[in-house]
C-alpha cells in the first residue's frame, strides 16, 4: 500500500513542500541582503504528469531565481509574497499529511480486521 502512486505521490508532495518551507525561509531571512534574489521551488506539475503516467519514481523539485523586479538595493525578496507563500504551502503540506495519515489509518484498520 504504502509503494503504491498515490502513496509515493503524497510522500513527493511532503518532500517539494517542505524544500519549499526552507527556501521560503532562507528568503526571509535574506529580506535585508543587498543583492540576494529570493528563489522559488516548483515540483507540482513534474508530480501531475509522474503520476498520470502511472509513475512511482518522481524525485524532481527544482528550485530557480525569483523573476521578481529587484529593488534599488538588488534584492527582490518581497515580504508579502513570501508570507502568502508561506501560509499557502503550510495549509498545503498539512492536505498531504493528512493524507498520509489517512491511509496509514485505513491500514491498521484492516490489520486489525483480519
Amino acid at each position: 500500500m504504502f509503494d503504491s502512486v498515490s502513496s509515493v505521490a503524497l510522500q513527493s508532495a511532503l518532500n517539494g513542500l517542505a524544500l519549499r518551507q526552507r527556501t521560503i525561509a532562507n528568503n526571509i531571512a535574506n529580506v535585508n541582503t543587498p543583492g540576494y534574489h529570493a528563489q522559488r521551488v516548483s515540483f507540482e506539475d513534474a508530480l501531475a504528469k509522474s503520476v498520470k503516467a502511472g509513475n512511482k519514481d518522481f524525485t524532481d523539485s527544482s528550485t530557480a531565481r525569483s523573476l521578481e523586479p529587484t529593488r534599488l538595493d538588488g534584492s527582490n525578496v518581497n515580504l508579502d509574497t513570501e508570507t502568502l507563500s508561506n501560509i499557502d504551502t503550510v495549509l498545503r503540506f498539512q492536505f498531504a499529511s493528512q493524507a498520509v495519515g489517512g491511509e496509514a489509518n485505513s491500514l491498521r484498520t484492516a490489520m486489525r480486521t483480519q
